[in-house]
């Protein structure tokens, strides 16, 4: 009897922490659903504002975005510079964290401060001096101008450094030993062990990289070397918003994230399972 009753208790437990999740799970997914309707609405049913299932489906907003901006072209743009960042980040994070979770050398403790350091500086506070550098080094209005400012970073190095100090050193102790170098040792022990940190980095930089809007802003001219968050501008002015064209070019640049998200929610839930065990 008191074995039913403690079933039914967790049962009931169990009940009531689903229904939380799912409740928050529904106003969290609620402004996306909302955005991915709008955008199959007529401006005139928007405006109404009555109604939250379209009565008459259309791809008029799609169809007028790739005919007003070169969507395409945007599009390889924001793809170019998310994933060559993206790779340069995952790179120099795991790179310099092995260095300063396996190396001993002198100040490496101040070094390593001085970069987490530098994540605690506001970004506007740097755009100026950043604006100059790039100008100077003849970038402005080119793609690379968005990815060499942020090519080695304090959060990935700091995150690849935690998992990577957990890698028992009798591993690269034991490759050492049987000839190994110092860079095979850091593709070939290091990396394999560390996918997870990998996945949820990857996750992270290629969502900021994709979603960056004021970089873009300051640092390109050209429309052609635009990317696709700047889309969202041309169709909002001083006196007129179209709202429906907005919400058109706000799903095509979720649809990207979602996919590299999909591809990589194993290895970033696994990263938060091994971060809580440590």
């Amino acid at each position: 009897m008191h074995e039913g009753a403690k079933g039914v208790a967790e049962g009931v437990r169990k009940g009531i922490i689903f229904s939380i999740v799912t409740v928050f799970s529904l106003a969290m997914l609620t402004p996306y659903v909302w955005m991915l309707l709008l955008s199959f609405k007529h401006q005139a049913e928007i405006n109404k504002a009555n109604t939250f299932l379209p009565d008459v489906w259309t791809l008029r907003n799609y169809i007028k975005v790739f005919e007003t901006v070169p969507m395409v072209h945007w599009f390889m743009n924001s793809v170019m510079v998310a994933v060559s960042a993206t790779t340069i980040v995952l790179f120099t994070s795991t790179l310099v964290g092995f260095i300063f979770a396996k190396y001993k050398f002198r100040g490496k403790n101040i070094i390593f401060w001085f970069i987490l350091a530098t994540m605690m500086v506001p970004p506007q506070t740097t755009m100026v001096p950043s604006f100059l550098l790039i100008d100077r080094l003849g970038l402005y209005d080119k793609l690379p101008s968005l990815v060499i400012p942020g090519m080695v970073g304090g959060f990935g190095i700091f995150l690849c450094r935690q998992f990577i100090e957990d890698i028992p050193d009798s591993l690269c102790e034991a490759a050492l030993i049987d000839g190994a170098k110092d860079f095979y040792i850091y593709w070939h022990v290091i990396i394999p062990l560390i996918r997870p940190a990998i996945g949820a980095l990857t996750i992270f930089t290629f969502l900021i990289y994709w979603n960056e809007y004021m970089l873009p802003l300051l640092y390109l001219n050209n429309p052609l070397n635009m990317t696709l968050s700047l889309a969202i501008s041309f169709f909002s002015t001083q006196r007129t918003t179209d709202v429906g064209a907005i919400m058109a070019v706000a799903t095509l640049v979720m649809l990207p994230v979602t996919i590299v998200f999909i591809a990589f929610q194993k290895q970033f839930i696994k990263s938060i399972a091994m971060t809580g065990v440590k």
